[in-house]
């Protein structure tokens, strides 16, 4: 599945080159992705085996007619008539991620044991863009959890600065130290 979906992201994002309207499909597709993943009845239907490809299309205009370019209607229609509905979100989710490889931007997934705030946020974005040469934008989520600090994934990287994490090696040192 996952070649499918980057041949899929991979044609369109050359569309969107060619067309310069990088901006545009990124975009649109997100709006796109994001109201596929939040309407399970929209994509039960998509995914149901028995409804005709033509009844999917008309379901797509009738949603996205004015808020999605040619191109990406054509990506819609062509999955559907290929059966491939359960490529959608994932060529969509590869084409976001290579748009913003191309305009280089990284989402930081931040997850701490409190709220942060603005400032914190904003010296994590600092720090990460400067480490990585490129815009960060953050997804913040807390996790109680892990007691104190944060944990950060961002561009392929693992970042642990949690407290559970430091106990963790910490009781794992000891009985290596205790066992020796």
């Amino acid at each position: 599945m996952e070649r499918l979906s980057a041949l899929y992201a991979s044609a369109l994002f050359d569309l969107a080159m060619d067309r310069d309207a990088v901006d545009e499909f990124l975009s649109q597709t997100k709006f796109l992705l994001e109201m596929l993943q939040e309407d399970e009845d929209c994509m039960r239907v998509l995914l149901h085996p028995h409804i005709p490809a033509a009844e999917k299309q008309q379901l797509f205009k009738s949603a996205f007619t004015g808020c999605i370019n040619d191109e990406l209607f054509g990506f819609l229609f062509l999955v559907t008539d290929k059966n491939r509905e359960a490529f959608l979100i994932p060529a969509l989710t590869a084409l976001i991620e290579r748009i913003d490889r191309h305009m280089r931007k990284a989402l930081a997934k931040v997850t701490s044991a409190t709220e942060l705030d603005e400032k914190q946020v904003a010296e994590i974005k600092d720090v990460l863009s400067g480490q990585l040469d490129k815009h960060i934008e953050v997804s913040l989520k807390v996790d109680p959890s892990i007691i104190g600090g944060p944990y950060i994934f961002v561009d392929g990287y693992y970042i642990d600065w949690t407290v559970k994490s430091h106990i963790r090696g910490l009781t794992v040192h000891l009985k290596e130290g205790c066992s020796a």
